[in-house]
């Protein structure tokens, strides 16, 4: 809705003020004017006080004490799953003298609470500890706690699964598949459910721990090692101690049995924690950490401000990895062996995680609803060192991943500004807003102010906030001082604001005017986000063999833009390295977007230009694909290789043999030879056996092995025996596939004997692939293994994505069998035999959701079902 005021402005002058000076006489000119009415508003349009009410809004958490330090000593009773803990905090009133100290502490028994060996009264919810001081404290004081807590879990977030804080693995020692470990998660606010603390965001403070366990066990913890102290009983104390101040969100502690490799950057300790079966792997895992540590800290002139680096992998981890300082905790998905990391490192989350240490950790969000300058900062840094180390290419095909799950994750209108005070639960930030769109705005300002400035200004922010809490105006003011430049417009739109805009782009020739024309129309709903985006926007107009680049300023809903051109061009490209975050609707011909792929830059001008071709099904493919196979990117080969058509010229032919045996980049390798495999070429069988000799690629050779299996499944057997004891997920998964299609139940038992061996998206595809199977014998059989599937489900410490992929697994089993029951229609009794299994299993489905009481997976599980019987 546009809104037109109307002014009337009468303007009657009289200069008196006490001056002798006549008053001058001005002759008015009467005219008749439209009659103005005024009406009041109906008595039905009238407002009570009932419709005003002010937005929600998040605060920043209220300081009225500076937490110090905190000294911890803990223990743990395994059986009951309890942490015995003394904690010695100290603190000072933040500004004015107080007389009442409120902790956080969940679900503990306190046993006491002393200052200076004194007794303190003190109040206690279950959530918060309320201690009288006595007198109006205004000096730094010491008090000390003696618990127990008993971690339990209430909810989560999409991105962090549960909030119990602190997990028990494996406590009882009853999987002997499964390591005893015990480790924590405290964002947002959970490391308060295993010590007491003020548990906010904008708190920080030093911290000592000292931990006691079996001599067996290795423990990690923020900080250095200063000492282990051997007991008579068997048990050790570990003492841990960071001097420099943190977020109590970002302690952390974990205990097992672990290997523990280690190198040095710069006289800094490098460490990495692994399964002891893995030690061999563990740098390849970790690749380029000291690597990175160099690289971030030269960009940011600002050396890596922490004692160690170290990261740990743990079971059943609840999210992906976590930015502890000095100690991450990554989930065991990133502990692959050597051969499954070829093409697939883990580069992006170590890059992620270790950004944090600048921004999460050195500087850190001052509330939860700025969480995006921890995570949009993270977000970056992945594309930061994919530029620096495998080039402009694969980072920004890396961006463009990025904004299409925050695009897509949008759609509908179901945006919210990057700064979102108006968020009902914490936990909802941990959105592809915090993340994605954090990251795009970044890569956008950096655009704005450009390199040189982008980088001083991020050291600005970093040297003035160190060890402070920020939020976004801190960020704008320190690229202010840099700049020279008023950025408010730019913070006021990407980060208070909400949505992207919505571009529609047509481009055309004014031969009379001799001029390029564009013509750019916003679309983006006024409701949800602002009607125009501003941006400054580069055009490059590929004219006569040679391109030009213009700036222009976008910032009307419909703008025309002209440029000076002697002949029609050969392309013109708004938004020339693709930086604008939103969705253009680029309308070029087929002709445009070929000379695109063939002579611009970006990666995205050729991969934007190759998928539109393929869309729009152009003749012009059969000169493009070939110089696709060769692009200097995986991923352009990778789509160029789905595109070629069945029948194939023997020179492509030849060139996708090659492909198999030589692509640098393994995942083409794979895509070829399955590609291969729908052409029928004679030579198949032997490249497949070739592959399987000398790939060093566990997804190749996962790839040929189900090319086999359709062409000797005899021959893939064999192979596929020698595999079985791997311990490569990814070679597991082709085998699974491989039984799951064939007929042989006696296969049921490599499913079963592997079933704790996966997690995460993986183990959705392992056990859909066991009650695939499963679902071929009889209906005993198929009970029997939904029942293990159950079990799991049931099982409150499994992971949740094993808790997902059993009960998806179950629920799928019930609906193959309810078809195949609704295509027997004939034959009553088995057609009622296979209902009564469907019942119990419907039934099963139910007391899985009826127990289970994360938030997330309650979500899932209203989603996934039995379907209806037909009668």
């Amino acid at each position: 809705m546009q809104r037109i005021l109307f002014f009337l402005l009468l303007a009657v002058v009289l200069q008196a003020c006490g001056t002798t000076k006549p008053i001058e006489v001005i002759d008015l000119e009467l005219r008749d004017l439209d009659t103005l009415f005024v009406q009041a508003e109906k008595p039905s349009d009238l407002k009570t006080p009932d419709d005003f009410k002010l937005p929600r809004y998040q605060a920043s958490p209220k300081r009225q004490f500076d937490l110090l330090h905190t000294d911890l000593e803990l223990s743990f009773d395994w059986q009951a799953e309890k942490v015995i803990g003394v904690a010695t905090l100290d603190l000072k009133p933040y500004f004015l003298p107080q007389n009442l100290l409120t902790l956080d502490a969940k679900d503990f028994v306190i046993k006491s609470v002393t200052r200076d060996g004194q007794a303190l009264s003190y109040d206690y919810d279950n959530a918060q500890i309320q201690i009288d001081l006595g007198a109006p404290v205004d000096q730094t004081f010491r008090i000390q706690i003696r618990y127990e807590a008993t971690p339990a879990t209430t909810g989560g977030s999409a991105a962090i699964t549960s909030d119990q804080g602190l997990f028990f693995i494996n406590a009882q020692n009853e999987d002997p598949g499964k390591p005893q470990q015990i480790w924590t998660q405290g964002e947002t606010e959970w490391n308060s459910r295993w010590f007491p603390t003020i548990d906010k965001p904008n708190e920080r403070c030093t911290q000592s721990l000292k931990v006691r366990v079996d001599d067996r066990f290795t423990t990690l913890s923020n900080g250095l090692l200063k000492n282990q102290i051997p007991h008579d009983d068997g048990t050790r104390t570990d003492h841990w101690e960071l001097s420099l101040p943190h977020a109590p969100y970002l302690f952390m502690l974990a205990v097992g049995e672990f290997a523990k490799v280690q190198e040095q950057w710069q006289g800094t300790p490098v460490e990495y924690y692994v399964e002891p079966e893995y030690e061999k792997d563990a740098k390849v895992i970790f690749n380029h950490t000291p690597e990175m540590l160099q690289f971030f800290s030269d960009k940011l002139q600002y050396p890596y401000p922490w004692p160690k680096f170290s990261q740990i992998i743990v079971r059943d981890y609840v999210s992906g990895a976590m930015e502890n300082t000095t100690a991450v905790i990554y989930g065991d998905f990133v502990q692959k062996r050597r051969r499954d990391l070829i093409d697939n490192s883990n580069d992006y989350i170590v890059a992620h995680e270790l950004i944090h240490h600048w921004f999460g950790d050195l500087v850190t969000c001052e509330s939860w609803s700025n969480l995006t300058m921890n995570e949009g900062f993270a977000n970056y840094g992945e594309y930061l060192w994919f530029e620096y180390k495998y080039g402009a290419d694969e980072a920004n095909y890396h961006l463009l991943n990025e904004r299409s799950g925050y695009l897509y994750s949008s759609a509908g209108n179901n945006v919210h500004p990057l700064i979102h005070f108006a968020v009902r639960d914490k936990e909802d930030m941990f959105d592809s807003h915090s993340y994605n769109k954090g990251g795009a705005v970044l890569h956008m300002l950096r655009k704005e102010v450009g390199d040189q400035a982008f980088w001083q200004a991020l050291h600005i922010y970093l040297k003035d906030n160190a060890y402070q809490a920020v939020e976004a105006h801190d960020l704008r003011l320190a690229f202010e001082k840099v700049s020279g430049q008023d950025l408010n417009w730019f913070f006021n739109q990407w980060y208070f604001a909400s949505g992207y805009p919505n571009l529609n782009i047509t481009y055309s020739y004014d031969t009379a005017q001799a001029e390029a024309v564009v013509l750019v129309e916003q679309t983006q709903n006024p409701s949800v986000a602002p009607p125009i985006f501003q941006a400054t926007v580069e055009v490059d107009i590929y004219e006569k063999g040679e391109v030009r680049r213009e700036k222009v300023w976008m910032n009307q809903r419909l703008q025309e833009f002209r440029f000076a051109a002697e002949q029609q061009p050969d392309l013109v490209t708004f938004d020339a390295d693709y930086t604008l975050l939103g969705n253009l609707e680029d309308n070029k011909s087929s002709e445009a977007l070929a000379f695109q792929f063939k002579e611009a830059p970006h990666y995205m001008d050729r991969h934007i230009a190759l998928n539109e071709l393929v869309d729009q099904e152009s003749a012009l493919l059969a000169d493009i694909l070939p110089l696709a196979l060769n692009d200097p990117h995986w991923t352009i080969r990778q789509i160029a290789l789905e595109e070629l058509s069945f029948e194939l010229a023997e020179e492509l032919q030849t060139t996708l043999r090659e492909k198999v045996l030589s692509d640098p980049h393994s995942k083409v390798r794979a895509t070829a030879l399955l590609r291969l495999n729908r052409t029928n070429d004679s030579q198949l069988l032997d490249i497949s056996k070739q592959v399987i000799a000398q790939d060093s690629a566990n997804n190749v050779v996962g790839a040929a092995i189900q090319v086999i299996n359709q062409l000797d499944k005899e021959l893939a057997h064999t192979y596929v025996k020698d595999l079985e004891n791997v311990e490569s997920q990814t070679l597991l998964l082709s085998i699974a596939s491989i039984y799951s299609n064939a007929d042989n139940l006696d296969n049921l038992v490599f499913f079963e004997n592997r079933l704790q061996n996966f997690d995460g998206y993986a183990a959705t595809s392992f056990y859909t692939h066991y009650q695939k199977l499963a679902a071929k014998g009889e209906l005993g059989i198929g009970m029997s293994a939904m029942l293990k599937l159950y079990n799991l489900a049931m099982d409150a410490k499994e992971s949740q994505w094993r808790k997902f992929a059993a009960t998806k697994g179950l629920t799928d089993m019930a609906n193959e069998w309810q078809s195949k029951a609704n295509r027997l229609a004939k034959r009553n009794a088995t057609r009622i035999a296979i209902n009564k299994e469907v019942d119990v299993l419907s039934k099963l489905f139910e007391d899985i959701k009826a127990a289970e009481q994360n938030p997330q997976l309650q979500k899932l599980y209203r989603q996934i079902g039995i379907i209806e019987r037909t009668n």
